[in-house]
């Protein structure tokens, strides 16, 4: 929502200040500048990123137009946390596999089809899982394991942003490419009258305008803010590790979700009652089943 916000913002100050000064809108519709620098991004796009990174980007745009984690939904990640630890202490780890297995089939695991788009999560929450049922690793060499794993997927995730931001750097460069190809067409009619030239450099300088425009005002906010969401989701995963490594090093399940607890940002953190609340909300669901 803020995304949108900030866009129509941009927008009506940039367009609104250029309308009081007496412009005309009408003087910026120049299609010819808008094939040569939107198509030229696009090309650039294309050239310098890899298939699967345009679809991590596309992927990452719409999630923009999506709330972030809230407080509310940690809880719920809580609250899922403790059911497998709970499962863990009471049945061992081996009784974990039929569970990570196939999630959706889970006991566990179906009550929370929120969680189960995060796809991502609950493969590393897979993956680390396996881990600790095959055994045979010290807590220390298990944690820098999933530290190794955090790590790839971050910087994958930020491969998206990363390319989008080099894209916006590149646009006022080809803002001027557009401007100077409207000088070489300006000159062609140097011979004409002043109107006609003057309507000619005025559509070069529009070319200028777009690159500066697009570059500083769209498309390196967009990827400023597509980099902060893969920070923000990161802890999410974030919150898994603790627990699991918790829960790997004997504490008990009460105790490992509040080591996932404190790996949440302030802001979003849920309290130490709300946790405590959580956990025999969900203890009280178990015995009542």
């Amino acid at each position: 929502m803020l995304l949108i916000v900030g866009l129509v913002v941009v927008i009506v100050c940039v367009f609104g200040g250029y309308m009081m000064h007496g412009g005309d809108l009408l003087l910026l519709n120049q299609p010819a500048e808008f094939i040569i620098i939107g198509g030229a991004a696009l090309g650039t796009l294309i050239i310098s990123t890899p298939t699967h990174v345009l679809h991590q980007m596309l992927a990452q745009m719409k999630n923009l137009l999506a709330p972030p984690a809230s407080r509310k939904e940690f809880s719920t990640l809580l609250a899922m946390l403790y059911q497998l630890f709970r499962q863990a202490q009471q049945g061992g780890m081996m009784s974990l596999e039929t569970h990570i297995e196939n999630p959706k089939e889970s006991a566990i695991f179906s009550q929370y089809p929120a969680l189960l788009k995060r796809h991502d999560s609950i493969a590393f929450l897979a993956d680390s899982v396996r881990v600790m049922i095959v055994g045979g690793i010290s807590p220390h060499d298990f944690e820098a394991l999933m530290v190794e794993d955090l790590d790839v997927r971050h910087r994958d995730a930020l491969q998206p942003s990363a390319a989008l931001a080099k894209v916006g750097d590149a646009l006022p460069g080809l803002g001027i490419v557009a401007a100077v190809l409207g000088i070489v067409i300006t000159m062609q009619a140097i011979d004409g009258p002043p109107s006609e030239i003057g309507h000619k450099v005025g559509a070069a300088l529009v070319g200028t305008f777009l690159g500066i425009f697009l570059a500083y005002g769209f498309v390196g906010p967009i990827a400023t803010s597509m980099e902060h969401r893969v920070h923000d989701e990161g802890f999410y995963d974030q919150c898994i590790k603790a627990g699991l490594l918790a829960i790997y090093k004997g504490c008990a399940p009460a105790i490992a979700v509040e080591f996932s607890r404190r790996a949440i940002p302030e802001e979003v953190r849920p309290t130490f009652e709300q946790a405590e609340q959580v956990c025999r909300g969900t203890r009280e669901t178990a015995k009542a089943a």
